[in-house]
């Protein structure tokens, strides 16, 4: 821009303004930020130490039992002969740490964004607000999230899983009023007629038809949580996330790659199990069953009409 340019169009302070707004929160409401941190260090930590209880050697074939449960015998195996390797890099407490930031990342994510995209399906002006804020969080770098993270936080674990939230909010709001919104209208309306409330609906015939679809919000909840925990080594962090940062400021290949295989074991074992989750099964004796029925009794009328 010239000099010129630069005369006719007057600087706009946005970033001291939201600096401002930043001192602001510190000073008035700090006690949330130190609650915020209390509960994230007792979950994160205690997590970390129940996953670390159990001798790795004793919980290799505890995960892999897991996987043979939810998903198959091949996940099985491929989690045995994964997480092997991992212990064999010496990467296991490492990876532990990663996971309960991730798990206790997505557990505070799809509490906040299931709701919120429940709101969203079944209230319009909610959609229209929500749309605009998911896009600004999605497009966001996720560097950018580590800034306030650390103003809000210092360094350490706190602000790690607090701008990992944020990074992974948007898919499964996203994700969970797209399910709903889905949802085939004369299923509805074939629970309206039998007396069912806007709740009823709700509970039993769009969250179940809609399962496939939030898990799959939940999924990539897991995905970016994995993503941001590996950034969010830069503020000091615990975990794989730590290890890449150190490979990458000593120039260790070798640790790196030791790190970013064990980040790939974790994201494959976390992602085949959420897949695993999201078939709904059957429901039985619930509305959405009534509903089904009525639809199919009105399909066989309607052909025995045309017949």
């Amino acid at each position: 821009m010239t000099p010129q340019d630069d005369s006719l169009v007057p600087r706009i302070p946005l970033g001291d303004w939201i600096d401002g707004g930043f001192d602001w929160l510190k000073a008035n409401i700090s006690w949330l930020f130190d609650a915020f941190r209390a509960i994230m260090d007792f979950l994160i930590v205690g997590l970390t130490d129940v996953l670390l209880m159990v001798p790795a050697l004793a919980a290799i074939p505890l995960f892999a039992l897991i996987a043979l449960i939810l998903r198959s015998w091949k996940l099985a195996v491929a989690t045995l002969v994964g997480f092997v390797l991992v212990l064999s890099m010496e990467q296991w407490e490492t990876m532990m740490q990663t996971m309960a930031l991730v798990l206790i990342a997505t557990l505070f994510a799809v509490l906040i964004a299931v709701p919120l995209g429940i709101l969203a399906a079944v209230n319009s002006t909610v959609s229209s607000i929500v749309k605009p804020v998911m896009d600004f969080m999605q497009t966001m770098p996720a560097f950018v999230y580590l800034i306030p993270a650390v103003t809000f936080f210092s360094i350490g674990v706190v602000p790690g899983v607090f701008s990992t939230i944020i990074f992974a909010l948007p898919p499964g709001v996203r994700m969970t009023e797209l399910g709903i919104r889905q949802v085939d209208s004369e299923t509805v309306e074939a629970g309206e007629a039998f007396g069912a409330t806007r709740g009823q609906i709700l509970r039993g015939i769009q969250l179940p038809l809609a399962v496939p679809t939030i898990m799959a919000g939940v999924n990539q909840v897991i995905m970016l949580s994995l993503s941001m925990a590996v950034v969010a080594g830069m503020v000091g962090a615990d975990g794989l996330g730590k290890e890449v940062v150190q490979a990458i400021s000593t120039q260790n290949l070798a640790l790196g790659v030791e790190a970013g295989l064990a980040v790939v074991i974790l994201a494959v074992y976390l992602d085949r199990l959420t897949a695993a989750l999201g078939n709904p099964g059957e429901y039985k004796g619930s509305l959405l069953a009534l509903a089904q029925k009525s639809l199919a009794q009105r399909a066989g009328a309607t052909g025995a009409a045309a017949v």
